[in-house]
């Protein structure tokens, strides 16, 4: 990961035998100190994960359907460049088959440090984020493909809102980050700053340019239900192994979480990746797969994932993004080989 470019690196490794937290690189290329252990870190998308498990502990409850229309509880939100509300399924939502386009291009209108320093303080409410998306045609008939769209996650948490009367960070809060005991993780709603201890980040936004410190939020994409938490590795190795365990999900909707469509082969991602309801399943080398969600923003990358049974966990935090796609897609495949090996080794030693 090192040698590939990645300024800063930590992984952490849980299993029957016992915790290894590996690091690499340094924290902060301006004095050299090393990455913290178990420092703060942006999740970014893998608050997908927490959006999608407390939709469906509401559908559990029958508070909600998976069923359920967008038109159901949004009424006249979803209407523009050929995407109808009224078509389209909260299980579409959550698994990316809905064909809502999505929004996060609009929010990053100067691909460059520049733009990153004038718009990094500017604040989107859930629903301009919904109307921004709009503006484009949708993507494909709602369940007819799959393709990522953040924007499906606003509207995730709009809908939390709708059912619950309350924010979805406040129902994460409620249902999974305190019964969990996860102290370290939380939503920092429009506050960009990272608590200590943490690693900086940092953006080339130019091949072969600077590095941009960016560990202060891009406020456009890194405040919403699509993207906003801030965790640990252990408390995201927490999180993911009593979600496969089924200690947030009563077994049907667990088992609603974890059916699956293709996902499109594409610079990056490991051939036969399958997405679910906020949870991704990637197989692994040695046999059978893995579950989680990765997360990313302007200088960061994390990359949880556990086993089926929760044996192991596994989250791997890179503190620094690329310009060039060659080299971005060398370093994920870095993470991927080191998940694979280290959860390939640990079934090697299962009894």
């Amino acid at each position: 990961m090192r040698d590939s470019g990645v300024t800063g690196v930590s992984v952490r490794l849980e299993t029957p035998e016992g915790v290894r937290v590996v690091r690499g690189g340094t924290g902060d290329l301006s004095t050299g100190r090393p990455v913290p252990r178990d420092g703060y870190v942006r999740i970014g998308s893998t608050t997908k994960t927490f959006v999608a498990t407390v939709l469906l502990q509401l559908a559990g409850e029958g508070r909600l359907s998976l069923d359920d229309t967008l038109e159901d509880w949004l009424p006249g939100v979803v209407r523009g460049g050929g995407s109808d509300g009224r078509r389209i399924t909260l299980r579409q939502m959550l698994q990316h088959t809905s064909g809502v386009p999505d929004y996060t291009g609009d929010v990053v209108p100067d691909m460059t440090a520049r733009g990153y320093y004038k718009n990094r303080w500017t604040t989107y409410t859930s629903a301009r984020r919904v109307a921004l998306a709009l503006r484009h045609p949708r993507s494909f008939e709602p369940g007819s493909n799959w393709k990522y769209s953040n924007t499906n996650y606003i509207l995730a948490g709009m809908v939390i809102k709708a059912v619950t009367g309350r924010s979805w960070d406040q129902e994460v809060d409620a249902r999974i980050l305190r019964p969990l005991r996860l102290r370290h993780t939380f939503s920092p709603g429009d506050r960009p700053y990272l608590p200590a201890p943490h690693a900086r980040d940092y953006q080339q936004f130019a091949p072969g340019g600077p590095m941009t410190d960016t560990t202060l939020a891009y406020l456009p994409f890194d405040g919403d239900a699509d993207g906003a938490l801030i965790s640990t590795e252990r408390d995201t190795n927490k999180f993911f192994t009593a979600l496969v365990r089924g200690e947030l999900l009563a077994p049907a909707q667990l088992a609603e979480m974890r059916r699956t469509v293709t996902v499109p082969e594409s610079p990056g991602t490991v051939r036969g990746t399958r997405d679910g309801l906020g949870l991704d399943r990637t197989p692994l080398s040695c046999g059978g797969g893995y579950w989680g969600h990765s997360g990313s923003g302007f200088g960061y990358l994390a990359w949880p994932a556990a086993t089926p049974d929760g044996r192991t966990a596994i989250t791997v935090s890179v503190h620094s993004r690329p310009a060039d796609e060659a080299t971005a897609v060398r370093q994920i495949k870095g993470i991927t080989d080191l998940v694979d090996h280290a959860l390939c080794a640990d079934e090697h030693r299962a009894p």
